[in-house]
């Protein structure tokens, strides 16, 4: 008997589309496959960005995983939620993202929260802040390392930590340097541009003078770079639902794509378009057309054009395909694509079938 392709869901004729689906076990599986890529689990730091979702949060905890990454507020508070023990958030916290800052630290004591600075006058008004509210809060300076996105200059970051040694209830904690910029197909290649970050970073870690000073490197292109070849915390993030992106540039890396979306044809307008109903608002659009989805079961569709509510197709063999036929979609970039949705469609280890939150896609979960 023909083994079943991995991505069937049981009763599919019962689902509704477009929709998110996680696969459990691939997810389960991707967590260990990180794990053996580094000697010690503790300098795992993965970011929450990619899955935004307790669910998914628990698995990383139940495998030993006690400290996380993420960008907003909601991300943070979803973390809180779930217990987890050390949270940075990667972001810089300015105007009322500060307030609410303290408040996540209020409501979740028992995580210990941190974030991001880059600046003297942001840095001032968090320490005013934390002095009135008898707070001592931790921080990472952020080192921009050739992305130009955010962070300070690493040649900089001297005359910024004299600055802020001088602010009361401001600890230092870290260096925080993201190298997104370093995203070659070839590991060599992003070993090569990774080492003279390392370099630097090894250097600050000795001349600050700050006694047990963390650093926290790269994302997943990266990570294979400084798991084994430094003693930093590393952050991937994309690894723990992969994508067909990262699947195809990022050969060395053997984690399971655990993600899809799933789509019906709703239409057959000429005799060779197909037409279905993953528009822009189901899957993540921000790259170029034809590097947007890929049809697991129909990979020699080649896409026409996409709107909303529509992804147009055109198919060698359109007799094959009727209206209602499901189409197994695994996007090119999935972070963006799992913030669309609000509910996931988890395949569980047995095929069970269950709902989970995207609870930190919103804004604001209660902060």
């Amino acid at each position: 008997m023909m083994q079943q392709d991995w991505y069937i869901i049981p009763n599919e004729e019962t689902l509704e589309t477009p929709a998110l689906v996680f696969y459990e076990t691939r997810i389960r599986e991707n967590i260990g496959i990180l794990k053996g890529m580094i000697k010690d689990v503790g300098r795992l730091r993965p970011h929450v960005k990619t899955h935004k979702c307790l669910e998914i949060t628990h698995m990383l905890i139940d495998a030993g995983i006690n400290k996380f990454k993420c960008a907003t507020i909601a991300e943070a508070e979803m973390l809180g939620l779930a217990k987890a023990k050390d949270v940075l958030l990667a972001y810089q916290p300015v105007g009322e993202n500060i307030n609410r800052f303290f408040k996540l630290i209020d409501q979740y004591s028992g995580t210990s929260f941190s974030c991001l600075l880059d600046n003297i006058e942001t840095a001032s008004a968090i320490s005013d802040m934390a002095v009135s509210k008898n707070k001592v809060i931790e921080i990472y300076i952020d080192l921009n390392v050739g992305m130009n996105r955010t962070g300070i200059l690493p040649e900089l970051a001297f005359g910024l930590v004299k600055a802020l040694l001088n602010l009361p209830h401001i600890i230092i904690k870290g260096l925080h340097a993201y190298d997104g910029h370093i995203h070659d197909s070839s590991i060599d290649v992003r070993s090569q541009k990774a080492e003279p970050i390392i370099a630097q970073l090894h250097h600050l870690k000795e001349t600050l003078g700050i006694e047990h000073l963390a650093v926290i490197a790269g994302g997943t292109p990266t990570f294979p770079v400084y798991a084994k070849h430094t003693d930093f915390d590393c952050s991937p993030g994309t690894f723990i639902l992969w994508d067909k992106g990262y699947q195809d540039a990022f050969a060395e890396q053997q984690f399971n794509t655990a993600a899809l979306v799933i789509s019906r044809i709703v239409s057959k307008p000429t005799e060779d378009l197909i037409c279905t109903d993953l528009g822009h608002k189901a899957v993540a659009a921000e790259k170029d057309l034809k590097n947007r989805v890929f049809f697991l079961n129909a990979p020699q569709f080649d896409v026409q054009s996409q709107s909303e509510e529509h992804l147009v197709l055109k198919a060698e063999n359109p007799g094959n395909y009727k209206v209602g036929d499901m189409l197994y979609g695994l996007p090119y970039h999935i972070c963006p694509t799992v913030a669309l949705y609000e509910k996931a469609l988890c395949v569980g280890d047995n095929q069970s079938l269950k709902y989970w939150d995207i609870i930190s896609r919103k804004r604001k979960i209660t902060i």
